[in-house]
């Protein structure tokens, strides 16, 4: 994989997931993806559950449209791997479809990992692939995503702030917000303790000085 780098230097090679996870949180991102770190809670084990039905690697015809479930996929211009989940095959024009369980609110950081993997696919394929879709489970709808330049650019830009985030090391501080309240890394993150440095000054003083006011 050559990346953005000299072709003879390695580069850390980034999965496309990790793209919908730095979109929604770097820190989350860091946690997984840097630190090694996964819990589960309710919304990813029916996430898990819901992917169950396309890890499985098969082809098929379906009305003319030729389908492939758990495609193999990567870029090596810009070093990402991983695997979409439905590929469709529309006059020999890759249409990647994402299963989602969560909200259609949360589209804008599924529409990152769906557009990364239509660079994948244009590069695999040698074509431009102009759109795909995200499956929502729990509405049972597709929402066609069209893989517009502010998007593209978007996703180039993140594989670099990625891959700069892998090579330091580093893990952001939590930041609080609603987006933690249903995050699956709440309990290893613990962004009410961490990030909030004035409690967490008043929780230390406390322990130290237990007499004090």
């Amino acid at each position: 994989m050559t990346g953005d780098k000299n072709a003879s230097e390695p580069v850390a090679l980034i999965m496309v997931s990790a793209l919908e996870h730095y979109s929604y949180c770097p820190r989350q991102f860091a946690l997984i993806h840097i630190e090694q770190s996964y819990d589960e809670n309710i919304f990813t084990l029916r996430g898990s559950a819901e992917h169950e039905r396309v890890d499985v690697e098969y082809s098929a015809l379906s009305a003319g449209v030729r389908v492939e479930s758990s495609l193999p996929i990567w870029s090596e211009r810009l070093g990402l791997i991983g695997k979409a989940d439905i590929v469709e095959f529309r006059d020999d024009v890759p249409y990647p479809v994402e299963y989602k369980h969560g909200p259609r609110r949360m589209g804008v950081h599924a529409d990152m990992q769906l557009c990364a993997q239509a660079v994948c696919l244009e590069e695999m394929f040698g074509c431009v692939v102009p759109k795909g879709a995200v499956y929502h489970c729990a509405s049972h709808r597709r929402r066609e995503v069209l893989f517009a330049d502010e998007l593209r650019k978007r996703v180039e830009s993140s594989v670099l702030l990625v891959r700069t985030m892998i090579e330091k090391g580093e893990t952001p501080q939590p930041v609080n917000d609603r987006r933690c309240d249903n995050c699956s890394m709440i309990d290893l993150c613990l962004p009410h303790a961490v990030g909030e440095p004035r409690r967490l000054r008043r929780l230390a003083k406390a322990m130290f000085y237990p007499g004090d006011e």
